[in-house]
């Protein structure tokens, strides 16, 4: 079996977690985007709980919300894996939880589009 070239990085985290001054997630996808990653995905969960967690839910009628976070980063896995060794220091140090997996993906199709506002 032949081993996909591409893969996809998953950090879950909370919405609150930071990294220094800034949220862990917004970190991530500048750290990403300097360090030429294909493509960063930040998706917000309405639900969840980690290993050392209460469960967090979503609530129309909070104005500040902590609640499940998944950064998905797809690129080739030795990118991936440059990109990781970056932020695993980073991620380690952090005084709440996170996980990062890695999975191959298959790429169908990968067009950059024109770069407009």
């Amino acid at each position: 079996m032949k081993t996909p070239d591409h893969a996809v990085m998953k950090v879950y985290s909370s919405s609150t977690d930071r990294l220094g001054s800034q949220l862990l997630y917004e970190a991530i996808v500048y750290k990403a985007r300097e360090a030429g990653v294909s493509g960063v995905t930040v998706y917000r969960g309405v639900m969840g709980y980690g290993l050392s967690s209460h469960v967090h839910s979503s609530r129309f009628w909070e104005l500040t919300e902590k609640l499940p976070v998944v950064i998905e980063i797809i690129d080739t896995r030795e990118k991936l894996e440059r990109f990781y060794s970056i932020i695993e220091p980073e991620l380690s140090a952090l005084p709440k939880g996170c996980l990062v997996t890695f999975s191959p993906v298959e790429v169908r199709l990968h067009k950059p589009g024109s770069q407009g506002t």
